[in-house]
């Protein structure tokens, strides 16, 4: 098969089962239909059925890690448009950026130290409950690798969409503001995503606790690297 038509392949895959998993997500609404979760099996299905080599559909596909970029400035349009809820509950937002972030970091630290990672891998994990654009910005200055941190954080947030309804209902948390600000500053993305599900309060609550809580873990990073690394 000649590159062009890899490329285009690999390309097809990605999208198909991205868009596919979501559909089909969309329909059924069961946990293991979530894009974050089937997308991947789907695309790595495809990908060892057709036989097309990983170094090869990595590097046909890699661009498309450049729309993180994007994506991160596209982050300012639901600041901007739900700057009535900021100004609303300053210190609700506040106090979750504050404990997700902090929460998050120690937590990752001490699962590092608790099962004595190696240094690379110790170092990629701290980031790991923020969103990727942010993740993949503050790993460097904790000498963690971007492609592990990644992964990582989707694993975080994978576990995260899962647990947050027993956790919720065990600890009765009831409030919209509440399961809001804790999805969105523990599962991120995965979590803004779930909190749609609870409500529109909710999902905006989430969306701007994971923006907030990335944009001070970018700025902190250096800090949090000299006192934890």
């Amino acid at each position: 098969m000649s590159h062009t038509w890899l490329g285009l392949l690999s390309l097809i895959i990605t999208l198909v089962g991205y868009y596919g998993a979501k559909r089909l997500y969309g329909k059924l609404g069961y946990w293991w239909a979530a894009p974050i979760l089937l997308a991947p099996v789907l695309i790595i299905a495809a990908v060892l059925l057709l036989d097309i080599p990983l170094p090869s559909y990595f590097e046909y596909t890699h661009f498309l890690v450049l729309l993180l970029g994007p994506a991160t400035i596209a982050f300012a349009l639901p600041i901007y448009r739900e700057r009535a809820l900021i100004a609303r509950y300053p210190i609700t937002l506040t106090l979750g950026v504050m404990a997700g972030l902090l929460l998050g970091l120690l937590s990752s630290w001490g699962l590092v130290k608790l099962f004595e990672l190696p240094p690379e891998l110790g170092h990629s994990v701290l980031v790991r409950s923020v969103s990727t654009p942010f993740a993949m910005e503050a790993t460097t200055a904790f000498g963690g690798v971007p492609e592990l941190t990644a992964m990582v954080v989707l694993m975080t947030g994978i576990i995260g969409m899962l647990l947050c309804g027993p956790l919720f209902r065990l600890g009765r948390v009831r409030s919209a503001l509440a399961r809001g600000a804790a999805l969105g500053a523990s599962a991120h993305g995965a979590g803004a995503a779930k909190a749609r599900e609870y409500g529109e309060e909710e999902a905006v609550v989430a969306s701007l606790t994971m923006i907030f809580t990335g944009i001070a873990m970018v700025l902190t990073a250096p800090l949090f690297a000299l006192l934890l690394v």
